[in-house]
């Protein structure tokens, strides 16, 4: 019997106190596919300056995995538990992965100066807090800048939104 294509999920964990890179570090050698979305910050010492690599959400990671290798996971010594609601962990939609992938720009949903955008076109908002949202172009602002008109409740409210978070329908 084949495997459905579906079965895996993603699931957030949280980890001990700063330990999340070790966290995926022990999931690599566990051999479980995971997720640790990171950013580049700038970090001042009283000697010097130095970019380092932080976890976008303390003390979480992301785990994709089948319901076989629930417990699995949960082995790692730096994980904690599964963020879960009434005991039970709650899936994350792929979406949402895929969101965060895009946002810290580790993968392009296309590539955005490929994108022709014209004024009364309609698009949807591919990422961010107001992802799946859709409007019309109503104004392009340099580049990276466009407002887009949306109809909600009848009533239109226009928004500001890099030209990356956006696509064309």
């Amino acid at each position: 019997m084949a495997k459905k294509k579906d079965s895996k999920k993603w699931y957030a964990a949280y980890t001990r106190s700063r330990s999340e890179k070790k966290a995926a570090s022990e999931l690599s050698f566990l051999g479980i596919d995971h997720y640790l979305p990171l950013i580049k910050k700038l970090k001042q010492w009283s000697d010097r300056k130095k970019w380092v690599e932080e976890p976008l959400f303390r003390s979480y990671i992301f785990v994709h995995i089948e319901q076989s290798e629930y417990y699995e996971a949960l082995k790692n010594p730096y994980i904690v538990k599964y963020v879960s609601f009434e005991g039970k962990a709650v899936p994350i939609p792929e979406e949402q992965i895929e969101a965060i992938k895009i946002y810290l720009g580790e993968q392009e949903p296309v590539d955005i100066n490929e994108i022709e955008l014209k004024k009364g076109q309609k698009v949807e908002v591919i990422s961010g807090s107001l992802s799946g949202l859709q409007g019309e172009l109503i104004e392009i602002k340099g580049k990276n800048k466009l407002k887009v008109r949306i109809e909600a409740v009848g009533k239109s409210v226009v928004i500001q939104v890099p030209k990356s978070k956006l696509r064309p329908l």
